[in-house]
């Protein structure tokens, strides 16, 4: 175990939005309460700390009743689930992504409100939208230090458009006394012409975003202990996820990383109980 890494953490999915799950978007199950808890109790029997929930559009909110889709359940179901995880004195962040991106389609949860041809005119009514889903979430699940608002991908916004979305998003997290996370793409520069655009944009935006927002970098193939140093050095508390392989948990490790985020892209529910169970029981217990 790496003592100085502070935060353990293990990322579920009550819905997303990437291309893969696009696809299957009209045959998508609900999110299973009961599967989440059960993976509660396994995180708490291996020392994992911090439980992230990518919620998107598979609550009901009350705020915005429009977002509900066939796979929303009752927004009761998170607050269930963070009640449980508090007991267990495990801290609760939860997640929603604003990346804007024809390719990755991260923010089309916000369905009428991601526009991606008419989204600079519509820019206040997207705040607003993000700022009711964000209190209401906060309020439901009474999270203790973070919120996490995605933006990896982010192929539409120019890189000055990128850092404002980022710091607006920042200032609407912090009137709820929370610190913002975001992910860190710059693993991926100049891996392809795709990566490319995004990766760029998340190394151009560290020198002008605030020191306060966690920088989250994300590589399931390989471990990048230099670039986890040098965002580090720029004064950023960095945390890394590194997929679901042992070996390559141990080099991130490595690195000066004060969080590690175990993720497997897959809802949960049912079907995705044993391999979230294996994740956790697994590769949680090398933290």
């Amino acid at each position: 175990m790496k003592k100085d890494v502070k935060v353990k953490g293990l990322l579920i999915h009550v819905s997303h939005y990437d291309p893969m799950w696009w696809r299957a978007k009209q045959k998508e199950k609900p999110f299973d309460v009961t599967v989440a808890l059960d993976l509660v109790d396994a995180m708490a029997d291996v020392g994992l700390n911090t439980l992230i929930v990518d919620v998107a559009d598979g609550v009901k909110y009350r705020s915005h009743p429009e977002l509900k889709r066939h796979y929303s359940v009752p927004i009761r179901d998170l607050k269930k689930l963070a009640t449980a995880t508090h007991a267990r004195g495990i801290d609760v962040v939860p997640k929603l992504n604003f990346a804007k991106s024809g390719r990755n389609l991260h923010d089309m949860w916000m369905h009428p409100y991601s526009d991606p041809l008419r989204w600079t005119c519509t820019l206040d009514e997207y705040y607003n939208v993000a700022a009711d889903t964000i209190a209401e979430l906060v309020d439901v699940m009474r999270p203790e230090r973070f919120f996490h608002v995605g933006m990896d991908e982010d192929h539409h916004r120019s890189h000055g458009q990128y850092v404002d979305a980022v710091k607006t998003l920042r200032r609407i997290v912090k009137r709820h006394g929370l610190r913002t996370i975001i992910w860190n793409d710059s693993c991926h520069y100049r891996k392809d012409a795709l990566a490319q655009v995004h990766a760029d944009k998340c190394r151009a935006a560290e020198a002008h975003l605030p020191k306060d927002i966690v920088q989250l970098v994300w590589d399931y193939a390989r471990a990048h202990p230099s670039i986890v140093r040098r965002i580090a050095e720029e004064g950023f508390e960095v945390w890394a996820a590194p997929g679901g392989d042992v070996r390559r948990l141990k080099t991130w490790l490595r690195s000066p990383i004060s969080g590690v985020l175990l993720t497997a892209w897959t809802k949960c529910d049912r079907a995705n109980r044993k391999r979230l169970l294996e994740l956790v029981r697994d590769v949680g217990a090398n933290l």
